[in-house]
């Protein structure tokens, strides 16, 4: 067997020139940047679930119980900042974009790869302005992660700092898209057009392209509030002549498409996982894959549907409602298609199939409830209520989050060419799934009763409700630990992979597990499609 083909030479886990920690944090290999964003966006994830926990911890009994007020206020804004921000956000294109893309349109690295190193210093300096307002006076920001002014502008704590953090995040953001649109683009292995792309590559190459025309918005918006902030000029402060529902618009318009920027990439991830598992070709190949570019352009229309109660006119509220029901017809063809590719097929019930079932589940619940909150007498009702926040975490967590679930478990053996205890996964998955039902479906019953998100307390009837999420969130918690346990283990202990554990036909599975520093040995030619390998 050559070298090549066993992975000994030039492999990317062996050290390139410097020793350490060094041939990591300074390589410019896409493999090892984006595995540096697997540790650095997991250990955040770990911090933001532990957030979460003690949020849920406070409200097991009414009235103050092991925090004050404010601190809760400081603990909500930190927790939404790193689960959106630094975890939901960039993880799955972050990381298997990085790690995958280029293999799978059968190339050897990104198009830029010292701006893709780039793009994670700018992460890690990011996360460490946002952890670093826990430790100077006054305290992390007590805002929400939404920053709504005036609010933002008046308060005392560390705002301006945790606003610069999601302002640097954002220039991480963009670098990543200009990157994977190029890459696309420009170094396809000969033969793969566009109708040969993965349909992983096609969620990330549309989720790039929000990345890079929606974020420069938040990131101008932000800096407006650091600017009023610092320099007392008036822009959302009504005080002062300016405008709060300005600043609502400007934040929308970013952080809805952003809600695509979580999701595209994971339902991308499942278009990999169900024909691999089903055994058969993809169903609706084309359709899947334009679906990806609906989405990414209607949900760019959509963001006023969070504004509904802010006084805009009817006849915007109309438009907005009316934008919000045709962008679930793009994700519905995706979930018909999936079902489909399922049905009749030779399914095997291995690990990444199961959390593609969770993934589905789970998204359906979100966006059906979604369309509830889409409708304007019901939004009415329902704005602002525990029922928007089992929407949203539904969505993100239930879909995106179990998404990247997913794709970790599916790609960990091609990763580290190590194989998890696939018993303890599914136990672990068990625990996630119901833990996290019973932790958020209560909250859409709390809704609809009445009860308002972002309260430190509650009111008596409320109780039954917030005991039964709060038991859900340590079932959670304790999936989420035999999880990250269960992979470190394997790191380190778990058996040999094969190269072709799952039997997959696009081009990652073609490479050794893991891959060779420069992917191939020679650049492919392709003469299928990638759901249709064949071997001369």
């Amino acid at each position: 067997m050559s070298d090549y083909a066993a992975g000994a030479q030039g492999n990317y886990l062996q050290k390139e020139g410097r020793g350490g920690i060094l041939s990591w944090i300074f390589s410019t290999d896409h493999k090892r940047i984006g595995i540096l964003y697997l540790v650095a966006i997991l250990s955040l994830f770990l911090v933001g679930v532990t957030l979460g926990f003690f949020m849920r911890l406070e409200l097991i009994t009414r009235g103050p119980t092991i925090m004050a007020a404010n601190t809760y206020n400081s603990l909500f804004t930190l927790h939404g900042v790193i689960m959106l921000f630094l975890f939901i956000i960039p993880v799955t294109p972050s990381v298997f974009g990085n790690f995958l893309l280029p293999i799978m349109i059968g190339a050897k690295d990104v198009a830029f790869p010292r701006l893709n190193l780039l793009s994670w210093w700018f992460y890690m300096a990011g996360a460490f302005l946002a952890i670093l307002t826990l430790l100077i006076a006054n305290g992390p920001a007590d805002t929400g992660w939404t920053f709504y002014a005036p609010y933002s502008i008046r308060t005392g704590t560390n705002v301006t700092l945790a606003l610069s953090a999601v302002v640097v995040l954002g220039f991480s953001s963009i670098l990543t898209g200009i990157n994977f649109v190029t890459t696309v683009h420009r170094l396809r292995a000969p033969g793969m057009t566009w109708m040969r792309l993965p349909l992983f590559v096609w969620a990330v190459y549309a989720t790039a392209w929000i990345q890079i025309l929606a974020t420069p918005i938040l990131g101008v918006n932000l800096m407006l509030v650091v600017a009023e902030r610092l320099l007392g000029i008036g822009i959302f402060d009504p005080a002062k002549g300016g405008d709060p529902i300005l600043y609502q618009h400007l934040f929308w318009i970013y952080s809805h498409p952003a809600v695509y920027i979580m999701i595209l990439p994971a339902m991308g991830a499942i278009s990999e996982i169900v024909p691999v598992f089903a055994r058969r070709t993809i169903f609706g190949y084309k359709a899947v894959a334009y679906s990806s570019i609906g989405i990414a352009a209607v949900g760019s229309l959509v963001w006023g549907h969070h504004m509904f109660v802010s006084g805009f006119s009817y006849t915007a509220g109309v438009y907005f409602s009316l934008f919000t029901f045709f962008v679930a017809i793009p994700s519905a063809i995706k979930v018909y298609n999936w079902v489909g590719s399922l049905y009749k097929g030779s399914l095997e019930a291995a690990t990444p199939l199961l959390y593609a079932f969770a993934f589905i589940f789970l998204f359906s619940i979100g966006g059906l409830t979604g369309l509830i909150l889409g409708a304007l007498s019901l939004n009415i009702h329902l704005h602002d209520t525990y029922f928007v926040v089992a929407h949203f975490h539904y969505v993100k967590f239930g879909g995106a989050g179990f998404g990247f679930f997913a794709a970790l478990h599916y790609w960990f053996p091609k990763m580290f060419g190590r194989m998890y205890n696939t018993k303890l996964a599914n136990v672990a998955l068990l625990l996630l799934f119901i833990g996290f039902n019973t932790l958020f479906f209560p909250l859409f019953v709390l809704g609809f009763q009445g009860m308002p998100r972002r309260y430190y307390d509650y009111l008596p009837q409320f109780t039954n409700g917030q005991l039964i999420s709060i038991v859900g969130s340590w079932i959670l918690v304790a999936g989420v630990i035999l999880m990250v346990g269960n992979l470190i283990h394997a790191l380190f202990k778990g058996k040999k992979a094969q190269a072709n554990q799952w039997g997959g036909a696009t081009l990652e599975w073609q490479v050794p597990s893991p891959p060779p520093k420069e992917n191939f040995e020679e650049i492919p030619e392709v003469k299928y499609g990638p759901y249709h390998f064949k071997r001369d």
